[in-house]
């Protein structure tokens, strides 16, 4: 995991901070004045100037330890702002991570919509289909209806087929009558005929 933002520039500023001026380090700069002055405090010559030395001692080793105590709270502060920063870099991480996971149930939220959606159209014009037919019971009663009409026309149908076959037999017995008719006018007009031949020769002898 990278370093949380903010780091190398907080360490930049407890840096800069410590620094006074351009002359060199605050402490350091304070350490070697206290030093001067102690040596100048050791060779004073008069009671008045190594008093005033002495204060001088007193005053930049307030300095110092004022300087330190603000550095310890500054680099307490930064230490407990480190912290935070750590702790707010770890909830912009936990955060995108759920923002993830949320993009993700959305996205397949969206999916479903998108299915719910498009089934609800085919529903609707499937049942704009059904809308055009009979509904059920109707469909039964037309197909009762239906199952009469075809029964009365199977009964036509045997009607017509009995009187079919019956016309039949009797154009047959009719066929056969005349066919027997013609053959007794043949038989008469042949027996005729040979009657008739027979009473020529009997006409000729009586007018010799």
């Amino acid at each position: 995991m990278p370093p949380p933002p903010g780091r190398e520039a907080l360490d930049e500023v407890i840096r800069k901070r410590l620094l006074i001026d351009g002359d060199g380090a605050g402490d350091d700069r304070r350490i070697n004045l206290l030093v001067k002055s102690f040596i100048k405090w050791c060779n004073s010559g008069s009671h008045e100037e190594g008093y005033t030395q002495y204060q001088r001692m007193l005053s930049t080793l307030s300095q110092c330890e004022f300087s330190m105590g603000k550095t310890l709270l500054v680099y307490d502060m930064n230490l407990r702002e480190m912290e935070n920063y750590e702790k707010i870099y770890k909830d912009i991480e936990n955060n995108i991570a759920a923002a993830h996971e949320k993009i993700a149930e959305c996205k397949k939220q969206i999916l479903q919509a998108k299915r719910i959606r498009k089934n609800r159209q085919e529903y609707d014009a499937l049942a704009k289909v059904i809308q055009h037919h009979p509904d059920r019971h109707e469909t039964l009663k037309q197909l009762e209806a239906l199952g009469k009409e075809l029964q009365h026309l199977s009964h036509i149908k045997e009607n017509v087929e009995d009187k079919l076959e019956l016309r039949r037999k009797q154009f047959h017995v009719l066929l056969s009558t005349i066919h027997e008719l013609q053959q007794t006018l043949e038989n008469d007009e042949k027996l005729s005929e040979a009657e008739d031949a027979s009473d020529t020769p009997m006409v000729s002898a009586d007018k010799q």
